[in-house]
């Protein structure tokens, strides 16, 4: 068994080129909070919206981004210089080219995980018999140890590691975190000691940003934990919902949140109006998902106001999903077939959702160099995926697609009612 180290790694000891000074004028950061593939297609629909609709705005020149999960994804793809329109091109697009995405890499078994537990079984059986038939221990708690038999997770997640890994390693981006121009922190939970861990800053930046986006993104049960320097490390949102305040530690003028999962409200009036009766119609799906959207939310609303109490010089504008809305919340969450349509209405809704609040952030975004660009707002033309039913370019990819999509009929859509 492998002695593990201290739960801080050690800064690398190799040189790597030092970060510019940040540029003048006021500070921005970006900070993305997780959400599965669901959420990515979210951020990635609502960033297009801010970069079609905010002047003054460059999401490729923000000072500080923070990612968790999924939207750590998104947070190193822009400080890596990707447009928001290039992420759509890379995860919401099946065209083929250097940064296309196969969403069946993200379906893989975790073969090696199930097997070396599989290989543990006869030893934790003999000695839970030993328990129970010599030491007289109660059956239960004999049997109790066969539960280190159990994989951590079911799907492998070496695969988000290669990936990104290949992405970052095309000509103008780098997957270093010390080679960037602005500043990276992506973060996940230290597994034996629940504390976040924030790779990018000093002391974790020797890591690769492949490496901690995976670890971020290990959501446990789903994916195994991920070993980095001897420790183990599983989803940053088990800790907090945004962690901004890596960002607001270091002093930020104005801080853009995007958070993609928020709770549903039922028995919704007006556009929303008649799509979903009452959630227990749904079933064990809709009802684990309200369920899990309400405690994280409120977890995030709770860290909203601590960020407004404890950093008033800093301009907050949380942007989400509005709660009424029954396309994101019946969404399968790895229905990549849906991905180009969802993508689309996260596009028009954030649109939608900055005419509405045009007289509360006009005046808070100004201050900071940023206006709301009132033609392009109102520009019913705009679109963000100018064909939203192609096909997938492979078998592969159709076979999955399909797969899919049957999945999320068996898993209660029809009873939603949509």
């Amino acid at each position: 068994m492998t002695t593990p180290r201290a739960a801080h790694p050690v800064p690398s000891p190799r040189p790597a080129k030092s970060r510019s000074a940040p540029p003048a004028g006021p500070r921005i950061a970006l900070a993305l909070a997780g959400g599965g593939p669901l959420g990515a297609i979210y951020e990635i629909g609502a960033l297009c919206a801010l970069a079609d609709s905010l002047d003054g705005l460059d999401l490729n020149q923000c000072d500080h981004y923070v990612g968790v999960s999924a939207g750590g994804f998104i947070a190193a793809g822009l400080a890596n210089g990707m447009t928001p329109r290039e992420l759509c091109e890379a995860f919401i697009e099946d065209r083929n080219g250097r940064d296309n995405f196969d969403p069946a890499w993200l379906l893989k078994p975790a073969w090696g995980e199930l097997s070396s537990r599989l290989r543990r079984l006869p030893g934790l059986l003999g000695s839970a018999l030993w328990a129970w038939g010599v030491k007289g221990k109660a059956l239960t708690n004999a049997f109790e140890r066969l539960g280190a038999a159990l994989p951590t997770g079911v799907l492998d997640n070496e695969g988000i590691h290669q990936q990104i890994e290949r992405l970052f390693s095309q000509p103008g981006r780098t997957n270093d975190f010390r080679r960037l121009r602005a500043r990276l922190t992506l973060v996940a939970t230290q597994l034996d000691t629940g504390e976040a861990a924030p790779f990018g800053k000093a002391g974790w930046d020797h890591v690769p940003i492949s490496r901690a986006i995976q670890a971020s993104a290990a959501l446990p049960g789903l994916f195994p934990p991920v070993e980095i320097d001897g420790q183990h490390y599983v989803d940053g949102a088990l800790k907090k919902t945004l962690h901004a305040t890596v960002a607001l530690d270091e002093g930020t003028g104005l801080l853009l949140c995007l958070n993609p999962l928020v709770p549903f409200r039922a028995h919704a009036v007006g556009e929303h109006a008649d799509h979903i009766p009452s959630l227990v119609e749904g079933g064990f799906p809709a009802v684990m998902s309200q369920t899990f959207r309400s405690m994280i939310h409120s977890r995030l609303e709770l860290g909203m106001k601590n960020y407004e109490r404890l950093y008033p010089g800093t301009d907050i504008v949380l942007i989400e999903p509005d709660q009424r809305d029954a396309k994101l919340f019946t969404a399968n969450t790895f229905s990549y077939r849906q991905r180009r349509e969802l993508a689309e209405h996260a596009y028009q809704q954030t649109r939608k959702m900055l005419r509405e609040r045009h007289a509360e952030l006009a005046p808070k975004l100004e201050s900071h160099g940023v206006s709301l660009n009132s033609v392009s707002l109102h520009n019913a033309d705009l679109r963000l995926v100018i064909e939203p039913s192609v096909p997938a370019q492979t078998t592969t990819g159709r076979q999955l697609h399909a797969a899919l999509d049957d999945l999320q009929r068996q898993l209660g859509e029809p009873a939603l009612g949509r």
